[in-house]
């Protein structure tokens, strides 16, 4: 887990992230409906979510850039990694230990000279080539695979179905990848039969009535990793 401090004004991320022990990684926007960011943060990692990120269109950089205050203050409280998505100038003034983004989002070589050389990246796939590409690009430190099922967090994004997790998982690469995409807990265990061991969760915790006690149920679910 990368510890982040700051110095002269300027924040630093002094060590790599875990992400290979990570099963449970969670999407999530601002909440700006129920005003409880924080407090769903808390619950949320309370309950054994490994990686936080906040994505959200619906909000500008500098609503952003407070938001992702409260995410960064609320994993240190845990001593979890938190993650951006989409913007490196807001993962660089923030300090953030993961940064993300899609395939037509900033190039990973772009992101990687200008984030921390600690910070780690991940990539959004979306087919075969996709898949085998992210597992081998050296700046990709870890790959998702989706999105699995049709989901409104991604409008017209067509589904890649279970297919695509089998294929991930014939590739046998060390680089941990997660499978992303209208996961919940009524069809997780035919994502694990599929081939993966890791999983972004959005709706299914972030529409829980209980957080902790969803995220808890979906690592029971999960298989260790080896």
């Amino acid at each position: 887990m990368s510890q982040i401090t700051d110095n002269d004004d300027k924040t630093t991320v002094s060590s790599a992230p875990d992400i290979a022990s990570a099963r449970l990684y969670l999407c999530t926007d601002a909440r700006k409906e129920r005003g409880d960011f924080a407090d769903f943060l808390r619950a949320a990692y309370a309950g054994g979510v490994d990686i936080i990120q906040l994505r959200d269109k619906n909000i500008d950089a500098a609503e952003e850039l407070e938001l992702l205050g409260v995410l960064r203050s609320v994993a240190e409280e845990f001593g979890k990694p938190w993650s951006v998505n989409d913007r490196a100038d807001l993962a660089l003034l923030t300090g953030a230990p993961v940064f993300h983004v899609g395939q037509r989002d900033l190039p990973l070589p772009g992101a990687r000279s200008l984030l921390d050389p600690s910070v780690a990246i991940g990539l959004s796939s979306h087919d075969p080539a996709q898949v085998s590409a992210a597992a081998a690009d050296p700046d990709a430190d870890y790959f998702c695979v989706g999105p699995l099922w049709a989901t409104p967090t991604k409008p017209g994004r067509a589904a890649v179905g279970l297919e695509m997790l089998t294929h991930a998982a014939t590739l046998e690469t060390s680089k941990p990848w997660f499978a992303i995409g209208g996961i919940d807990l009524g069809n997780v265990e035919q994502v694990v039969e599929a081939g993966a061991s890791r999983i972004v969760v959005v709706r299914a915790i972030t529409d829980a009535d209980d957080p902790s006690a969803a995220a808890q149920a979906f690592l029971s679910l999960l298989p260790e990793l080896q």
